[in-house]
């Protein structure tokens, strides 16, 4: 019964009554009863029928009857839900990740590449009727998935993204945003997006942030830019130990803050700075409001009505109740 529904829940009230038809039924029972007064039965040999005990059987079938009909009036059913959804407004999405050696700064918990990769996969997951593409850059700049609807490709490559020295050290961020521009410039998506995270300054890298921007521009792409990093001072990786393990010490956090806004503005995006793992976070979800994606869904309901087994049961009582009592129990009354 846990997917039944009641069309007419309001009917149960009655349930109220029957304590009162049960008292009504046992008034009139003892009213019906035929007495007779003699000064003493002793000649009288005791017996006692079965069907005597049996009679008030009669109005316990009366009573489930009306119990049945009750939630009969209810209108118990169960229904079938099918979907179809149909995105009538799409939103291409490229994510334009830092993996240069700052990364891996401590400020952001456990670092900042690792609180990015589990809140850039929560975004993911969020925009299931979106294609998403991911591109990875340092001093210079690669497609590590194209805009894809497989969220599960996307989520992998998140994942596996990492410090590795395949990409030469440095900050290319006018690199990493026109490899993205590039993934986006032929989309047909009504809306195309840019998620551009760096933690430092554009120091490499042979496209300028500027002109890059004007790019995007020029294609219609909106560009939200994310500044990673604490305010002060960090503990930053600054070499690597025989064992090969990173050597950490406070340095001072440097992201050109000036140059994220502009790109940001002159795209019709937003800059958003993200000091802590809560507050990066926060961007996401703010993102996530900021570009919503228009769908039409189409509900089909199905309703199987079950009042009739409980119509037929009451009935059922009835007709026994009245047989037995013009026939078995006929001379009792």
């Amino acid at each position: 019964m846990a997917k039944v529904t009641f069309l007419n829940p309001e009917f149960f009230w009655l349930f109220l009554l029957i304590p009162v038809a049960i008292v009504w039924l046992f008034w009139k029972k003892n009213q019906q009863s035929a007495t007779l007064k003699i000064s003493s039965i002793q000649g009288f040999k005791g017996t006692t029928s079965y069907l005597t005990k049996l009679k008030p059987i009669l109005n316990v079938f009366r009573v489930l009857a009306l119990c049945s009909l009750i939630v009969a009036m209810a209108r118990p059913r169960t229904v079938d839900i099918s979907n179809k959804t149909k995105t009538t407004k799409g939103i291409d999405i490229v994510m334009a990740v830092d993996v240069s050696g700052s990364m891996l700064a401590k400020d952001l918990k456990p670092d900042r590449m690792q609180a990015l990769k589990r809140l850039a996969a929560d975004f993911v997951e969020e925009r299931p009727n979106d294609r998403i593409g991911l591109v990875v850059y340092a001093s210079e700049a690669y497609t590590k998935t194209p805009v894809t609807s497989d969220k599960a490709v996307i989520l992998d490559a998140i994942q596996s993204i990492k410090y590795d020295n395949i990409l030469k050290d440095g900050t290319g961020i006018g690199m990493g945003l026109a490899t993205a521009v590039n993934r986006l410039k032929d989309s047909k998506a009504k809306s195309k997006v840019i998620i551009l995270m760096t933690d430092g300054v554009n120091n490499a890298g042979f496209i300028e942030p500027d002109t890059a921007s004007d790019i995007a521009k020029q294609y219609g792409i909106k560009v939200y830019t994310i500044g990673i990093g604490t305010n002060g001072m960090a503990m930053f990786p600054y070499a690597v130990a025989p064992n090969g393990q990173f050597l950490f010490q406070m340095m001072k956090v440097e992201i050109d803050e000036q140059m994220m806004k502009k790109i940001a503005n002159n795209t019709g995006g937003k800059y958003f700075r993200a000091t802590s793992n809560s507050k990066l976070a926060e961007i996401y979800a703010t993102i996530n409001k900021l570009e919503t994606t228009e769908i039409e869904e189409l509900k089909f309901y199905d309703y199987d009505e079950k009042f009739r087994p409980f119509v037929w049961f009451a009935g059922f009582l009835l007709l026994l109740e009245i047989g037995l009592r013009n026939t078995v129990f006929k001379s009792f009354i």
